[in-house]
């Protein structure tokens, strides 16, 4: 049996006055061991350090392992220490505690967030799952290899004076990258770290909105925006969404005066489209009339893999309306916890304190070496691979979808991003596609479960990019025969 040192010093209850030292030290160990807080191979401490930890005679001790070596329960030997056995003993049946009343408010009242009604989370990555990365393509030596010397060396960056803004360095490296690929125009002072997209919209809002306020949304759109904004208590308006973007003129004749409007403008969720610039124009003209703010969702405009980049909404705006929100998961990898928020200078004061509401400090570590990862080239490297990876992934995806799935998915023409998205030809209800082809091992995404006020769009998300070609060749087979 392996054994393992447990370093933690075993919670002991107290002895009752006519209990002899003996026997409560026998029985505690006894019960620890029986109900497995001393797991199986589990090495004990010395009998001289146990009589030290505990102040216990050592005499004490020895007579309680030797008890307990003698029945089964450990077993010591000269010069390899002492270890506990496996026992297998019949557990009585315990009678389950009753549920706090807290608890049973709880699960009376709480409802799941309407996209993740129905929706089964599966243990693995299975084809197509979308917001997957190709993990395994990403250069986790280089990563490593920093993480290291700034692990080594973290008392010369840690004494830093900390910015609730976050890692300054790592802020000065975002705005010159920022400036550069997107042409969005800040300076570091604009930029505040958090911890992904969800967090800056949950933050945002919360700041910019109050119950029943109205704010735009894109129909179809991002589940995790609607959820942020409906634990704000906001009031969504659902704006149809077309080849252009969001239609304005339609988001004008439904509520005019809405607080704000929530888009994806290089890469809309679901569909696809890139926001034309006579609706971004149309877009931002409203916002600078009626004062409202628009969040501009960033989330993977990194990957296009046809034209030229499309320069970030937030270029355009000459009035402060515009707050650009991103982050590195799916550039990099999903367990990188940073994002960012581009912010007004106006608004910066107002977002830090209202974030200090729930969220005192940076993860400045990840901070320093994400720093040390862009500021040395490696991102700039790793995006340039990545896109002909996507590229050359997607490709395989169309292709294998016209070979088998013809007559049952036609996939959009849209060449962008880690997703693509599939219309059901046979007018399918597209949540019954969905179980359909989990069923067969495959999971895809309802764009019906995007959708607010507008009618089921019979179509399906797919997401290729963490997934290599024998991956998606066979989740095409499994679709197909899921959708037959």
């Amino acid at each position: 049996m392996p054994k393992a040192v447990s370093s933690f010093e075993l919670t002991l209850k107290s002895r009752s006055r006519h209990q002899t030292l003996t026997n409560w030290l026998y029985g505690e160990l006894r019960s620890a061991i029986l109900e497995g807080r001393l797991a199986p191979g589990a090495r004990l401490p010395s009998s001289r350090d146990f009589a030290s930890q505990y102040a216990l005679s050592r005499g004490t001790v020895v007579s309680v392992l030797e008890r307990l070596q003698a029945e089964g329960y450990i077993t010591s030997r000269v010069g390899f220490g002492t270890w506990v056995n496996r026992v297998e003993t019949p557990r009585p049946a315990r009678q389950a505690p009753a549920t706090p009343a807290y608890i049973r408010r709880v699960l009376a009242t709480y409802k799941r967030p309407q996209p993740w009604v129905d929706l089964a989370f599966v243990e693995g990555i299975r084809p197509f799952r979308i917001g997957v990365p190709a993990i395994n393509e990403f250069p986790s030596e280089v990563w490593g290899r920093i993480a290291a010397d700034r692990a080594r060396n973290f008392r010369a960056w840690l004494k830093k004076d900390s910015d609730r803004r976050g890692y300054r360095p790592l802020r000065d490296a975002i705005a010159e990258y920022l400036r550069t690929s997107r042409g969005v125009r800040c300076t570091a002072e604009q930029i505040v770290l958090v911890s992904g997209i969800q967090q800056a919209l949950d933050l945002l809002a919360r700041l910019l909105l109050k119950k029943n306020d109205p704010i735009w949304m894109e129909d179809p759109g991002y589940f995790g925006a609607r959820i942020a904004f409906d634990n704000a208590g906001a009031r969504m308006i659902a704006v149809p969404v077309d080849e252009e973007g969001l239609s304005v003129s339609a988001g004008m004749k439904i509520c005019p005066d809405a607080k704000g409007a929530y888009v994806t403008p290089a890469h809309q969720f679901p569909l696809g489209a890139t926001m034309s610039l006579e609706r971004r124009m149309a877009l931002l003209n409203w916002a600078s009339r009626t004062g409202a703010f628009v969040i501009e969702d960033d989330y993977d405009s990194e990957y296009r893999f046809e034209g030229p980049p499309v320069p970030a909404l937030q270029s355009l705006d000459n009035h402060a309306n515009v707050i650009f929100i991103g982050s590195f998961s799916k550039t990099l990898f999903p367990a990188l916890r940073v994002g960012y928020v581009v912010l007004p200078a106006q608004l910066i004061d107002s977002f830090l304190s209202f974030r200090y509401r729930t969220d005192f400090r940076n993860a400045s570590f990840d901070h320093a070496v994400l720093c040390d990862f862009i500021v040395d080239g490696h991102l700039a490297r790793h995006l340039r691979k990545m896109r002909n990876l996507y590229a050359e992934r997607l490709t395989i995806l169309m292709e294998g979808a016209e070979q088998h799935l013809g007559g049952l998915l036609a996939i959009s023409n849209v060449r962008a991003g880690l997703y693509t998205i599939g219309h059901l030809k046979s007018g399918m209800p597209s949540r019954q596609a969905e179980k359909l082809a989990a069923a067969q091992g495959v999971e895809v995404l309802a764009v019906d479960r995007c959708t607010l006020k507008r009618p089921d769009p019979n179509a399906l998300v797919l997401g290729f990019g963490g997934f290599d070609e024998l991956a998606i060749r066979q989740g095409l087979l499994r679709l197909a025969k899921a959708l037959t």
